[in-house]
């Protein structure tokens, strides 16, 4: 890279969700912030009064719903958008992108849709699944991506509670840029070169995340989520290695941190849903009552037909799977789970 500081001097965001306005103060610390929308009168009422989302926004935050403009002043851009919008967001953006600019991205779920003809869970299997930064790569002349992935719980981190998140890519330079635009003193940057295993991480770990809201809304005590969390990693990590991913990332901030995280906050969206759902909610209600997307009711629904059609033995997704959409009570997932011959405790490594 012959110039670092033009990629810091202002950086895009796109995405003007809770998390990517948060991480658009994040970096505000560091550099200039255009922070993508794609409503011209969001961004017009945004930049009037200085906050969105609950969240102030200092000066050095223009937000825009100008791509020509975004992709002429930034070349590193950060998108955090909803993994269903996600192809469609690249193929607006691809025509104002060039190999010389890098992208981090914070969506933390799957695409099953490349050919934009919606959704076939019944047919989905591996060699229909990528990650973001294959959409990227697959959408745009954009070569060097990278992930932000990790316990990033919004509202703690514009608190100012400390946190520590992962930056993953291929190339170190990526990692380098993640670490000089994010890094602070109540925010850590780890690198990392497991790109794939950080995304399918911070993809699966959502839906083990509304298990677990299941559970506590239903009255069910930790002994019984820790077995939920620990054995839902497994699975996890089983299904990532048919993706082609190892048991690395798995392991860290992006994996075992990140699935914690997710799976035991009130404020984590995906716990929230599952919450509502196992408090006696119907879907479409939990769905209501959750303000932004919950990842994880479409990343369960990929996950169970991968499960499915790669014959992995994966019980609890399977469960989880058949409470949300099949209307299976939860007192007959605990009891089918229970019942299931496991396998020895640790046999991913």
């Amino acid at each position: 890279m012959e110039n670092p500081s033009q990629y810091q001097r202002t950086v895009g965001v796109i995405g003007a969700g809770k998390f990517g306005t948060t991480v658009a103060k994040l970096i505000s610390q560091k550099a200039k912030v255009l922070l993508y929308t794609r409503q011209s009168d969001t961004a017009a009422h945004i930049n009037q009064t200085r906050t969105h989302k609950g969240v102030s926004l200092p000066e050095n935050i223009q937000v825009i719903s100008d791509l020509d403009r975004l992709t002429k002043e930034c070349l590193l851009l950060l998108p955090i958008v909803p993994s269903a919008k996600f192809r469609s967001m690249m193929r607006d953006l691809s025509p104002y992108l060039t190999p010389e600019h890098i992208m981090i991205h914070g969506t933390k779920g799957l695409d099953v849709d490349r050919d934009g003809q919606g959704l076939d869970y019944d047919n989905i299997g591996p060699e229909d699944v990528m990650t973001m930064s294959e959409v990227i790569i697959d959408e745009s002349s954009v070569v060097r991506v990278g992930c932000l992935s990790g316990p990033n719980i919004a509202d703690e981190i514009i608190m100012g509670q400390p946190t520590a998140t992962v930056v993953a890519s291929e190339f170190d330079e990526v990692i380098e840029l993640g670490r000089q635009v994010l890094d602070s003193h109540s925010f850590f940057v780890f690198g990392s070169k497991g790109l794939k295993g950080a995304e399918l991480a911070g993809a699966f770990k959502n839906y083990i995340a509304v298990g677990s809201g299941l559970l506590a809304g239903h009255g069910y005590g930790k002994n019984i989520q820790s077995l939920l969390l620990t054995r839902g990693l497994r699975e996890m990590i089983h299904i990532s290695q048919l993706l082609g991913s190892d048991v690395k990332s798995f392991l860290g901030t992006a994996g075992i941190g990140d699935l914690f995280a997710t799976a035991t906050s009130q404020d984590s969206r995906n716990y929230s849903f599952g919450y509502r759902m196992g408090s006696g909610q119907t879907f479409a209600e939990a769905m209501q009552g959750v303000d932004e997307v919950a990842e994880g009711v479409r990343t369960l629904a990929i996950a169970n037909q991968l499960s499915q059609k790669t014959e992995a033995t994966t019980p609890i997704t399977q469960m989880i799977y058949r409470v949300v959409f099949k209307g299976l009570s939860i007192e007959k997932a605990m009891n089918m789970i229970m019942r299931y011959p496991f396998s020895p405790d640790i046999d991913y490594l």
